[in-house]
């Protein structure tokens, strides 16, 4: 809105600094940041009455778990509430890509929604039917894979290598779909311990803040090597807006968390970074900056496989943070030593765009 209003009443001065991709990315995180920790206390509270006994604990999971019953869930609305507010505000209301990713967002933020609501109202940890539940991605996916892909080429960038792509045609708007709704499912199976999936999808997002602005400069990407994707760099703003809105979620988070993200958060935001990937043609990379989310996932797949091949498990428990705290580590300590593979994976990822 505000840079509608800059364009259209020709601000000058100081105000034409609402102009500039990089001050309004820094508005935005900062506005997403002060509406979260504002309506975080009341939201909470909502939370609770209407919830009564929050979030339904599996019985199967570690013994620690079972102190977090009657926490509420579906704090992901915090997120949502406060990313929607600042994107509002901030974006270039006329970016095809902004309203594209924003519409994964909430689509995703809803169908996640109705899966914790059925969770809470039936006390159970089943949910939505998982078919019905990758149907609606689907759905959402398609028709924003449909909007963002129109805008770009259909080509798969390899990072390290500059210039090299795989031309894939229509075989793209199917990738493009199945990619945001594979990392939308990465980031909700991550989501298990207190602040686990938060932190790093704020670094991840951090990361493709700056991904984003430099394939939106044809300056900056002509000398990287990295493809150019005009207005991509009001990507950022998104970015940014997740970064502010998943911190002061992680204030309440934190543990012992006061309220969890829930399916609404966590598939919220794994499928924006999907679709801020596939938008600035940086999937590969959000593979390398998300690896944690990639490892959490191939540790389910693995360990179903081997189960119903073998009988038997490779992981104590699936995904892998469980693991290891039936290896007897603390909660603390996974998430703590999980985010910082995230921030070691998302420099690794960054550093794909010089070395080429």
């Amino acid at each position: 809105m505000f840079y509608f209003l800059a364009e259209l009443l020709d601000f000058e001065g100081i105000f034409n600094l609402v102009r500039y991709q990089t001050f309004r990315a820094g508005a935005a995180m900062m506005t997403a940041l002060i509406i979260g920790l504002v309506i975080g206390p009341r939201f909470i509270n909502m939370l609770r009455v209407r919830q009564g006994k929050g979030q339904p604990i599996r019985s199967d999971g570690p013994e620690s778990h079972q102190k977090k019953v009657g926490t509420p869930t579906m704090g992901g609305l915090m997120i949502l509430t406060s990313l929607t507010i600042s994107m509002l505000l901030w974006m270039d209301l006329s970016s095809p890509f902004l309203w594209a990713c924003l519409a994964v967002t909430l689509g995703f933020g809803a169908i996640g929604f109705f899966d914790d609501y059925d969770k809470v109202t039936k006390a159970s940890h089943k949910g939505v039917s998982g078919k019905v539940r990758l149907l609606a991605e689907f759905i959402v996916a398609g028709i924003a894979s449909y909007l963002i892909v129109s805008e770009i080429s259909t080509d798969l960038y390899v990072p390290f290598v500059s210039g090299q792509a795989v031309p894939m045609g229509w075989f793209y708007y199917v990738f493009a779909a199945v990619f945001i709704v594979g990392f939308g499912n990465a980031v909700n199976l991550t989501d298990g311990l207190d602040g686990l999936a938060t932190m790093p999808v704020v670094v991840a997002a951090g990361a493709f803040l700056v991904i984003c602005y430099l394939a939106g400069r044809v300056d900056f990407s002509e000398y990287l090597g990295i493809p150019h994707v005009p207005g991509a760099g009001e990507l950022a703003i998104l970015c940014a807006a997740i970064m502010g809105g998943g911190l002061a979620f992680l204030w309440y988070n934190a543990p012992p968390a006061a309220v969890f993200m829930g399916d609404t958060g966590s598939l919220a935001l794994g499928g924006a970074l999907g679709a801020i990937a596939v938008a600035s043609h940086h999937e590969i990379v959000l593979l390398i900056v998300g690896g944690l989310f990639v490892m959490e996932t191939a540790s389910v797949i693995i360990q179903v496989f081997w189960f119903k091949r073998t009988g038997k498990r490779i992981f104590r428990m699936a995904p892998i943070h469980h693991h290891f705290e039936q290896l007897g580590w603390s909660e603390s300590k996974v998430v703590i030593r999980f985010w910082i593979i995230a921030i070691v994976l998302a420099v690794i990822g960054l550093a794909t765009l010089k070395l080429r």
